[in-house]
């Protein structure tokens, strides 16, 4: 005879059913928490994306490379071919961005922003920093133990920031009076980060840059000045939504969606709204 009573398994496949259905709750409830304060919404919400794909970051501790065909484990012939492999990538790039002129020549950026820019340049006046603007922008940048070839993290600039913040502020000071930048602050590591395919392919691989924590506080020195010239003489266009404050790709994409379903009302064609 069968039983009308549900058995233990039948029991325990309801109590997981229902306790699967709370964790999702719970960290569906945590996700949107997470979402809602932060300050940088779609990067918050690609980290938790990658966190519940674990698409998260795989160290490779590769140490054979094939160099020319060869596969080498010696880690100074493989430094320098990455190095000679990177410093090819850039090459490469700046000579196809290149842009031409009406004959086909190449040109430099400077030279081709002379030629097509006729507004009356206004000179930029870089004025000095001080104490209190180098300090809040130190405090400002994360906290974080990764370094430079100096070895001094922004962890440790943010601890020792009383005892620097006067010469600090003094070299910047005379970084933006001549207009040259310190040549130690442009020494950077550079790092291949693997990205996929095969790890032995240096094809397969992008590099990051580790900058010294001080070149980072003048770039955000030279940063904030340029950036004020540029809006004050209303240099940038209305088009432009990357790097500037208060804009961002999520309005982007709300204005060129905007822009085609005004055109689509108007029954006019999507290509003449964006022109």
């Amino acid at each position: 005879m069968h039983s009308n009573n549900p058995t233990l398994k039948e029991h325990y496949k309801a109590y997981c059913q229902t306790l699967s259905k709370v964790i999702m709750l719970a960290k569906k409830l945590d996700y949107n928490n997470l979402i809602n304060k932060s300050n940088n919404k779609p990067k918050t919400t690609w980290n938790i994306v990658r966190t519940i794909t674990n698409n998260g970051k795989v160290k490779n501790n590769r140490t054979t490379m094939n160099v020319k065909n060869k596969f080498i484990n010696n880690p100074v012939t493989i430094a320098n071919a990455f190095n000679k492999y990177l410093v090819s990538v850039a090459e490469d790039l700046l000579t196809k961005n290149t842009l031409k002129n009406n004959t086909n020549k190449y040109i430099d950026p400077l030279t081709h922003l002379q030629q097509n820019f006729r507004q009356t340049s206004i000179l930029m006046n870089l004025k000095n920093t001080t104490m209190h603007e180098t300090g809040k922008i130190i405090h400002s940048l994360k906290s974080k133990d990764s370094s430079g070839y100096d070895g001094i993290s922004l962890r440790i600039l943010k601890i020792t920031a009383p005892c620097v913040l006067s010469p600090l502020t003094f070299i910047f000071n005379k970084s933006l009076l001549t207009g040259i930048f310190p040549e130690r602050l442009k020494f950077l590591e550079v790092k291949p980060i693997h990205k996929k395919g095969d790890s032995t392919d240096f094809l397969n691989y992008r590099p990051i840059s580790l900058l010294t924590s001080f070149s980072k506080i003048i770039e955000k020195i030279i940063y904030k000045r340029l950036y004020s010239y540029l809006n004050t003489n209303s240099l940038l266009v209305n088009e432009q939504f990357g790097f500037r404050a208060k804009l961002s790709t999520d309005m982007a994409t709300y204005d060129f969606s905007n822009k085609v379903l005004s055109s689509l009302d108007k029954k006019r064609l999507c290509w003449w709204s964006l022109l």
